[in-house]
């Protein structure tokens, strides 16, 4: 069972300090390209997570309108997105994968339940949870001081009122300035957590202190990240959040490339990538669900030939990586 001591430092503590690069905006667009290069490499596991985050975003404004809290739908839909980088793990996986030019399948996503470092990750993702928390009830106490406890009745109206009057603007003034302070505080204390936990298993503490470090070191190239974050959310939330099926994938890829481009690789400290997961692990009804649905996209995929899908190599037993067959091997 891992102690409370690995979730917060990991194994070695502070010993393991990641040593941060400077690194510029061209570093941002970059990645973002490199991340779009591996979403066109493996797209069905990336669709299946945006497809995710777009049903999820439908879901939280059908929330607020049946629930008479229209005044919290941006609120919602905008602070959705502080939770991304930790549901986009399994994407850092397949990056990771991928980068050592190893064969990827949609399943080995799912190897993240394996990662000695999956008790820090959940721990800062129920941090991000939090901030995402207090976030919604900032926004409520907002509302609340322009507009007094009863919440809005219609939507057509309430966009009317907002559009129309001081107190409206106010509310969008203000909301959107405590909006960039809660996306910037989650922007610097997770710019790179999470890639360098599933990378080196390193604890909570050390993990976001790398990132304020990475911030710190780099305040422009951060800077154009979180613009390069902020402007893709928007532009794939505007029709009906469809958007985030393909917005969000590649940012997922894309943020381990920049996390390549922030810390140095330290391979004696790198956790080995694992082969196939093993059928103890996939004796979990809900896993095992997940594992035939995503081979079955596998099996789908121009080009892909059955003899390599995850099901077929769930049995195999674990492989090393010199083992694994390189990608684009015939």
């Amino acid at each position: 069972m891992t102690s409370a001591f690995h979730v917060y430092f990991g194994p070695e503590a502070l010993a393991q300090t990641p040593r941060v690069r400077r690194i510029g905006p061209h570093d941002c667009f970059l990645s973002l390209k490199e991340g779009l290069d591996d979403f066109f490499a493996v797209p069905t596991y990336p669709i299946f997570v945006g497809l995710f985050y777009a049903v999820a975003g439908i879901a939280l404004f059908a929330m607020t309108s049946f629930g008479n809290a229209l005044h919290l739908a941006f609120p919602l839909a905008a602070g959705f997105a502080l939770i991304g980088p930790f549901v986009a793990i399994g994407l850092y996986e397949m990056s990771r994968r991928r980068e050592r030019g190893l064969a990827v399948a949609s399943t080995d996503a799912l190897t993240v339940v394996r990662s000695p470092a999956l008790p820090s990750i959940l721990a800062f993702g129920l941090l991000l949870l939090a901030i995402f928390a207090a976030w919604l009830f900032a926004a409520e106490l907002i509302y609340v001081r322009l507009y007094g406890p009863v919440p809005p009745a219609a939507a057509i109206p309430f966009l009317q009122d907002v559009l129309s009057t001081g107190r409206g603007w106010t509310l969008i003034v203000v909301g959107v300035l405590a909006g960039f302070c809660f996306a910037a505080l989650a922007l610097a204390i997770s710019v790179v957590s999470f890639p360098l936990m599933l990378d080196r298993d390193l604890g909570l503490v050390p993990a976001l202190e790398a990132s304020l470090r990475v911030t710190r070191a780099n305040p422009l190239a951060v800077a154009v990240w979180g613009g390069i974050v902020a402007a893709a959310l928007v532009l794939g939330s505007l029709p009906l959040f469809f958007g985030l099926a393909v917005v969000m994938p590649v940012l997922g890829h894309a943020t381990w490339r920049f996390y390549r481009k922030a810390i140095e690789r330290d391979p004696a400290h790198e956790v080995p990538i694992e082969g196939p997961l093993h059928p103890d692990v996939t004796r979990n009804p809900v896993l095992r669900l997940l594992w035939i649905f995503l081979d079955a996209l596998d099996v789908l995929r121009p080009g892909k030939e059955l003899g390599s899908t995850g099901l077929d190599r769930l049995y195999d037993g674990p492989k090393s990586e010199a083992a694994k067959p390189r990608a684009g091997a015939p």
